[in-house]
């Protein structure tokens, strides 16, 4: 249960349980968990408490005189919650839940000890005169305060005339990976009688690839070139695909082939692969294929973990970096991933020449934290697990997928990582590495010193 807690609100409950301890109590109780917010100094809920002139001393002296359930003194048992304390910890959950946070932190705790006026610790507070429901209301926009700021990143201010969109999605055909695969699906779309790409289309065609891994994989889940044909005879109309203006491809095309594109970068890939527009097919969640999928009882999040898991095992650098990059973001109390992470993802993956060259510029981890947090401030909350990323270091992926590719590479690499955030001059990560000491031109003659010495390296 506790490994849903965050380090303070472990202290709390770790601080009741010894309160009962020595109180003598056979359990813990709510009012042992005030106790312990009360005695941990560093959460806004202690000192919300004693702005209402609560001490601590005059509540466990009370503690003494109205004894809940004695310890027998032969009894050395670890002492369990009582059912009280187990509604307050099922009702901090519930409030996590509300204000979207995956963990417990002291605000939960506090807000669920006083949900209402009838339970135990409000009754408690309101004989020691604290303001219970202005307490409460304080609490509540705290943590709404938390969620906006959680969902809040600079980064995400662009403006229209700083961003860039995407490549002609017809650039695709141009991937010798896609080739083949696309030129079989507009040539079932010029045998049919429709004038759009869809779903269908393109996913009939991957199948066609019998040999391939991505196809073995897809049979397992049932999903052959034989019963998915005859599912799609099944279909009567493209109505799944059309939920937009028509485009060259439908809209449900359309949207699986960017969320492969994206998928593609954030997985390393310089390239567009089949797999990674069925990946995008499952994120989008809609159109005739999915359908189809949906109806062979397809999980997507299976599918999608045995599709990643051999990605996985080449251990892409970008995708190391990435994942780098969301951690340091929980630690920072964020959920979404600006160039100031992109940054600390690559000086924490040590190994790239990314790192190497900022290493040698006297970037480290834990200098650059501090830089982080300065520029951008930290909070107490964690997130969930979904992290996104903001505009400005979707537009860097997008510039080192550009230049890998015009390297002629297969994988994105650190340097192309490191080399696109120089060419964001008003971002972050470029304002850290600033006040750090250290400029563009030192970065980029950095880059491509450390190549020529291990391209060097490589051929002696």
């Amino acid at each position: 249960m506790l490994e849903k807690f965050t380090e303070k609100a472990i202290n709390i409950i770790s601080t009741a349980q010894k309160e009962a301890q020595n109180l003598n109590e056979c359990k813990i109780y709510p009012q042992h968990i005030l106790l312990g917010i009360l005695q941990s100094k560093s959460n806004i809920c202690s000192r919300l408490l004693s702005f209402s002139g609560l001490n601590i001393n005059d509540l466990r002296s009370r503690m003494q005189r109205v004894k809940y359930h004695v310890k027998p003194d032969n009894v050395n048992s670890v002492l369990s919650f009582s059912e009280e304390a187990k509604q307050v910890i099922t009702d901090a959950f519930v409030c996590a839940n509300e204000y979207k946070n995956s963990y417990i932190i002291p605000e939960h705790l506090m807000l669920a000890l006083i949900k209402n006026d009838s339970t135990e610790s409000s009754k408690i507070l309101k004989l020691y005169g604290v303001d219970v429901e202005k307490l409460r209301s304080t609490l509540i926009k705290l943590l709404e305060k938390k969620r906006r700021k959680m969902n809040h990143h600079p980064e995400n201010r662009i403006s229209e005339q700083e961003t860039d969109g995407y490549s002609n999605i017809l650039s695709l055909f141009k991937e010798q990976d896609l080739q083949d695969v696309l030129s079989r699906a507009v040539a079932k779309l010029t045998a049919s009688n429709y004038e759009i790409l869809g779903t269908e289309q393109i996913v009939q065609s991957i199948l066609e690839d019998t040999d391939s891994q991505l196809s073995h994989l897809l049979n397992e889940y049932g999903i052959n070139i034989d019963t998915y044909t005859q599912k799609l005879k099944e279909i009567n109309s493209r109505q799944a695909e059309f939920e937009e203006k028509q485009i060259i491809f439908t809209p449900n095309a359309f949207k699986t082939m960017i969320l492969a594109l994206e998928t593609a970068k954030e997985l390393g890939s310089a390239a567009v692969k089949p797999e990674h527009i069925i990946l995008g097919l499952l994120k989008n969640k809609s159109g005739i294929a999915y359908n189809i999928f949906k109806e062979l009882k397809v999980e997507d999040n299976n599918l999608a973990h045995k599709i990643i898991k051999p990605i996985e095992k080449q251990m892409p650098e970008t995708l190391t970096i990435l994942r780098f990059a969301k951690q340091e973001a929980r630690n920072f109390g964020r959920n979404v991933v600006g160039s100031e992470f992109l940054l600390l993802g690559i000086i924490d993956e040590a190994v790239g020449i990314g790192a190497v060259v900022l290493s040698k510029l006297g970037i480290n981890i834990r200098d650059a934290r501090i830089e982080v947090e300065k520029v951008l401030g930290t909070s107490s909350d964690y997130v969930d697990k979904d992290i996104s990323f903001s505009e400005r270091a979707k537009r860097i992926l997008e510039k080192a997928w550009e230049r890998a590719k015009r390297f002629n590479k297969t994988k994105i690499y650190s340097e192309d990582l490191l080399w696109a955030i120089t060419l964001e001059p008003n971002s972050l990560a470029m304002r850290v590495l600033a006040n750090m000491g250290v400029d563009v031109l030192e970065i980029r003659q950095g880059i491509l010193t450390e190549i020529q010495r291990v391209s060097l390296e490589q051929h002696n």
